[in-house]
C-alpha cells in the first residue's frame, strides 16, 4: 500500500525538495503552505505521515499540530517537525503539542527518509 505524506512549509523550495525525496522513495505527497493550508488539505482521507515547519506566517507549526491533534481522523497520525529550530524549549513545546519527532534543517535526504520510515510504521 502506497503511504501518504502531508508536508507543510512556508517555503515552496523546501516542500519540492521534500517532495523530491519522498516522491522518489514511492510515497504520496500532499502540500500545504502554511498551517492553515495544511489544516485545509486535511479532508478525511488516510495521512499516514505529516511533516511541519515550525515558523509560518498566517498559522506556525505548533498551533498546526494542537489543531490536527483535535481533528478525530488524524489525533493518532505521527507528527515531525522539520525546521531551523534547535532550541530545546521549542522542541518541548513541539513535544506537548503531539510532535512525535523533530528534525533540524538542512538535513540529508537519506536522513528524513530514515525518520519517515520509522514513523510510516503500518
Amino acid at each position: 500500500m502506497t503511504k501518504t505524506i502531508l508536508v507543510v512549509d512556508d517555503s515552496a523550495s523546501m516542500r519540492q525538495v521534500i517532495g523530491i525525496a519522498l516522491k522518489g522513495a514511492g510515497y504520496v505527497v500532499l502540500e500545504g503552505r502554511d498551517g492553515q493550508d495544511g489544516l485545509a488539505r486535511l479532508t478525511g482521507q488516510k495521512v499516514h505521515l505529516i511533516i511541519s515547519d515550525v515558523n509560518m506566517p498566517v498559522m506556525d507549526g505548533i498551533s498546526f499540530v494542537r489543531q490536527v491533534k483535535q481533528m478525530a481522523n488524524y489525533k493518532f497520525t505521527p507528527i515531525m517537525m522539520l525546521t531551523t529550530e534547535s532550541d530545546d524549549a521549542r522542541k518541548r513545546e513541539g513535544q506537548a503539542a503531539g510532535a512525535r519527532a523533530w528534525m533540524v534543517k538542512p538535513f540529508k535526504a537519506e536522513q528524513l527518509l530514515a525518520a519517515v520510515q520509522k514513523l510510516c510504521l503500518p
